[in-house]
């Protein structure tokens, strides 16, 4: 079932989620669309959809990250502004949003591009999610587990676990971490490997998180390595300055 209650037939394939490396493509082609629930053969100028593509640069909302906003552009001039995205179970990319002019048919082939400068701000809070979540081990101590985050453009929350609430002189030390970190100006690399060479490595994972056998891992210099699918800076420079609220 996808995210609007329609079930998709086995010709709907697995969306590619392409956006590690490309912020737009030309060749995305449109294999699902729907209309109040309803699989659709077009969208028409004005209507609210969705379209699943069987390839895309749009980051779904996961892991705490929200979703890339974009446009999808029709060889006829039909666009379709993408204001969230969603994964299904089946593994297709939900891309939610309205056709803002012309007409989009079922089996074109389309351009995908993200909004950039929002992905970007999405990059630098969500970097920064990561040397939060070492610096606050740091100062408390390792029985610290992130509970919950959410990493939006302008700002991050950080959920976690500890038996007391943090004192303003935790909270300031926490954030001076966070800042030398970011001034230190580390690569920030990511690595495709096995789920126990990545705990062998010593990354940091999610508590009752189900992960298959190969993961992802983002390592910030020395600092920080975490298990992660969301997008992030190549240097933890590009944060830029820090403070918690």
């Amino acid at each position: 079932l996808g995210w609007a209650g329609v079930e998709f037939g086995k010709d709907v394939p697995e969306t590619q989620f392409v956006g590690y490396d490309h912020t737009a493509i030309d060749d995305a082609k449109v294999v699902a669309l729907v209309v109040e629930n309803e699989q659709a053969e077009e969208l028409m100028p004005g209507v609210e959809g969705i379209v699943v593509l069987d390839r895309t640069p749009f980051y779904a909302e996961m892991g705490g990250q929200v979703a890339d906003h974009g446009v999808l552009t029709a060889p006829n001039g039909g666009e379709f502004r993408v204001t969230d995205v969603q994964k299904n179970k089946g593994g297709k990319y939900m891309h939610y949003g309205k056709m803002t002019g012309g007409v989009l048919k079922l089996g074109d082939t389309v351009s995908a591009a993200i909004d950039v400068p929002r992905r970007q701000a999405i990059m630098r809070a969500h970097s920064a999610t990561h040397l939060l979540d070492k610096a606050l081990r740091v100062v408390l101590g390792d029985h610290v587990q992130q509970a919950g985050s959410l990493v939006e453009p302008d700002r991050l929350r950080f959920d976690f676990t500890h038996f007391s609430a943090m004192t303003g002189e935790e909270l300031l030390e926490v954030a001076r971490i966070v800042n030398h970190e970011i001034l230190a100006g580390d690569g920030v690399n990511t690595e495709v490997m096995d789920l126990e060479a990545a705990r062998a490595r010593g990354a940091q994972a999610l508590f009752g998180e189900k992960y298959g056998e190969s993961v992802r891992v983002v390592t910030m210099g020395g600092f920080s390595s975490e298990l992660c699918g969301g997008t992030h800076v190549d240097n933890t420079a590009k944060v830029g300055p820090f403070r918690i609220e």
